[in-house]
């Protein structure tokens, strides 16, 4: 079995995987390199060949989290490196996270500095996502949405029915890896300009799925600290709504037994989704 494999999903990226690959084989010519090859229309499949990687071809495409999953189950090596094939993220810095991971983490993922976002509104919304992720979670995450990370196979494989086959893979498997008590470090890394293709992401659109994904994920990490508190504001409403029309009605009021009745109902749901966490993250052996 390989020690290292660099798995690289791509879509119309030609371009950014001709200065990526090479830079890859110099620095580790023993990885095992894989292009996820999500339905491109250039020649992004033919060029990762001329350079010696291992491709995984799509006939349509299926999403970046689905070439993520691909490349995951296809590689040998104990150890994982997802990165983009666009040019952002450099050979270089693949030793940095390495080096990190060897300090006993399961993964260790490259965060990004203001410079590597995209616009304002990008770094805005990842500055939001990573705290109320910080706050599901009870660890500081730098970097929620980062792509860049290495992880061992093992560890990364047990999450892979999780993962939407979409975008934001990394929120969901660094929630998950939280979520299990597997370590995650973050190194800090400067990403450069993306060469050729523009970025498939929609900001609207996939800011709302971030989001999204960051509940949903929440749901499965600790669901009280999402229904908990929206319990709690039901029941003080109903509470502030009941004294309210006691002094000025002298009356207990339909709308106070329904906020009472919510709060209740909500309380229950995120008790129930408790029990299932707990089930879905048992470990058995």
């Amino acid at each position: 079995m390989r020690e290292l494999s660099i798995i690289l999903p791509a879509k119309n990226e030609a371009e950014g995987l001709k200065r990526t690959l090479p830079e890859l084989r110099a620095a580790y010519p023993s990885a095992e390199i894989i292009v996820v090859d999500d339905g491109s229309t250039d020649q992004t499949a033919a060029i990762a060949r001329e350079q010696g990687a291992s491709v995984l071809s799509s006939p349509y495409s299926m999403g970046n989290g689905a070439a993520i999953k691909r490349g995951a189950r296809a590689a040998s090596g104990q150890i994982l490196v997802f990165m983009d094939a666009d040019g952002q993220h450099s050979a270089g810095h693949i030793a940095q996270l390495l080096a990190k991971l060897d300090e006993g983490y399961d993964m260790v993922v490259g965060a990004r500095d203001s410079s590597g976002q995209a616009n304002l509104h990008r770094g805005l919304a990842n500055a939001f996502y990573n705290k109320l992720a910080s706050h599901m979670t009870g660890h500081r995450i730098d970097d929620l949405t980062s792509g860049f990370r290495a992880v061992r196979a093992e560890r990364f494989r047990e999450f892979l029915h999780l993962l939407p086959n979409g975008f934001s893979y990394p929120t969901t498997s660094t929630m998950a890896f939280f979520r299990s008590a597997y370590p995650v470090a973050y190194v800090p890394i400067p990403v450069a300009k993306r060469v050729g293709n523009g970025s498939h992401i929609r900001p609207i659109k996939d800011g709302i799925r971030f989001l999204l994904i960051i509940f949903k994920i929440a749901t499965l990490y600790s669901p009280m600290k999402l229904f908990g508190p929206i319990s709690l504001a039901f029941f003080l409403i109903g509470l502030g709504y009941y004294g309210y029309t006691f002094v000025t009605e002298h009356r207990f009021t339909n709308m106070s037994v329904l906020l009472f009745s919510a709060a209740v109902i909500i309380f229950l749901i995120g008790l129930i989704s408790e029990q299932i966490t707990n089930l879905t993250y048992r470990r058995d052996g």
